[in-house]
């Protein structure tokens, strides 16, 4: 079943992919994925397309306006569909390890359940060009913030836990003397740093951001936007 944004057309630019300067942002490392056991190849997950590295370097800016010493913190970029097929599964059976009864005693409801939840915060890693996974087109980013010391912000939650948590607004409703009520502010900080440079926040994930990927034109156009297609789709279809 396709999600809403999938359904967005592509009129796929050709921009390149290009490699994000690390030194100008703080980084995981090593690449989470790839400390997993996924195989980028000859790929690298920080590349980006070449305005989106523009946008990002533009929201670093934003954020050292108001915070001088503290940067981004990212976490994952551009995926290969090797490597979100990859995480897929990895997810999957993760999450099928945490079940209180043995995968033998699991019916095809319970799989589907599992499924149903993993397909909530990763996209179906599908070929079709029509509908490629939003980190495969080079504009989509994870990413979090660090303070002047290095340190992750609190945000209430990790990126890539599949918990009701992982909803940006769910600490919205916090009281300023609650720890959660940081969780948001932090979160929202990171927001409008991020949309100040064109960026869009995923509905489901407070970490991950996009722009010009099919979910970027299909949050404008939730929003009231003109935008009509997507202008990045799967990178590997860009260089046949």
């Amino acid at each position: 079943m396709l999600k809403p944004y999938q359904q967005i057309p592509i009129q796929e630019c050709h921009e390149p992919l290009v490699p994000i300067p690390l030194a100008e942002f703080s980084v995981e490392s090593p690449p989470p994925y790839l400390k997993l056991g996924a195989d980028y190849g000859n790929a690298s997950p920080y590349f980006l397309r070449a305005t989106v590295l523009q946008q990002l370097q533009q929201a670093q800016k934003n954020l050292q306006a108001q915070r001088p010493q503290w940067q981004l913190h990212l976490f994952d970029a551009y995926r290969p569909l090797a490597v979100q097929q990859f995480m897929v599964d990895y997810t999957y059976q993760d999450l099928l390890q945490r079940q209180s009864q043995p995968e033998s005693e699991l019916t095809e409801g319970d799989r589907a359940e599992i499924l149903k939840q993993v397909q909530t915060f990763w996209a179906v890693p599908s070929a079709d060009p029509a509908t490629p996974p939003p980190h495969s087109t080079g504009g989509a980013i994870d990413l979090t913030l660090v303070d002047e010391t290095g340190q992750p912000l609190p945000m209430g939650g990790e990126i890539d836990e599949i918990q009701p948590y992982s909803y940006p607004n769910y600490y919205a409703q916090a009281q300023p003397n609650k720890p959660e009520y940081q969780y948001h502010q932090n979160r929202e900080l990171l927001n409008q740093v991020m949309a100040q440079a064109g960026f869009l926040r995923h509905p489901n994930e407070w970490w991950h951001f996009s722009s010009g990927d099919q979910g970027w034109c299909w949050l404008q156009q939730q929003a009231g936007g003109g935008c009509a297609a997507a202008r990045y789709g799967r990178y590997e279809d860009v260089l046949v």
